[in-house]
């Protein structure tokens, strides 16, 4: 897997973050629940999960409580700050109206899964994307090629050179040179990186 670490002004991050509402994966430890996922590996603040990540789901199915649902190697874990409506009223985490959607919330199968190194897909929606996504993108996400690509087109063709410092397998690289690489005229994954500019006092 090829490794690109992109360096931007810290107003240019956002220009990432459709990368994540389509989906990107990340290597973890799972078997565990989706509150030591986010707090104890990604570094999210627990007062966080619990204030503001307000809609969950595993596999499509909406979760009620982050430290009984169980993450398994290859799982799909979405997560929404607070949806408007009813639509969002039932989804969220206990509400209220959780009792109507009973039959479709996710329940962990019987069989147990002991930890271990395992990839899931991620999707943030919402506020969450601007809020969780900087810390995301810093700590490194891998995303499809042919995903990626047209976001690297739109957020960096244009810019100024000097805003912009790209890496690929730790040699530098232009964007130009980039889209040219033949090892990348094929669907691949890679693990990228986005930091920010270090603003000089």
């Amino acid at each position: 897997m090829k490794h690109l670490t992109i360096t931007v002004r810290e107003d240019m991050m956002s220009l990432f973050y459709p990368l994540l509402q389509m989906g990107f994966q990340l290597n973890i430890r799972v078997g565990c629940s989706i509150h030591s996922l986010l707090c104890d590996q990604l570094g999210v603040a627990p007062d966080y999960l619990r204030e503001r990540v307000k809609t969950i789901f595993l596999n499509q199915k909406p979760v009620d409580n982050v430290q009984n649902a169980l993450i398994k190697d290859g799982a799909t874990l979405a997560l929404s700050a607070a949806m408007p409506g009813l639509v969002g009223a039932t989804f969220r985490c206990d509400g209220v109206l959780a009792a109507f959607r009973s039959t479709i919330t996710h329940q962990n199968e019987s069989a147990a899964t002991g930890p271990g190194d395992g990839t899931i897909t991620l999707k943030l929606f919402n506020m969450l994307i601007s809020e969780m996504g900087p810390l995301l993108l810093e700590q490194g996400i891998t995303v499809n090629w042919t995903d990626l690509q047209p976001v690297l087109v739109e957020a960096l063709q244009g810019q100024d050179p000097l805003a912009i410092s790209l890496t690929l397998d730790g040699r530098s690289i232009d964007l130009t040179q980039l889209m040219a690489t033949e090892q990348m005229d094929f669907p691949m994954l890679i693990f990228m990186k986005v930091h920010t500019l270090v603003q000089q006092g």
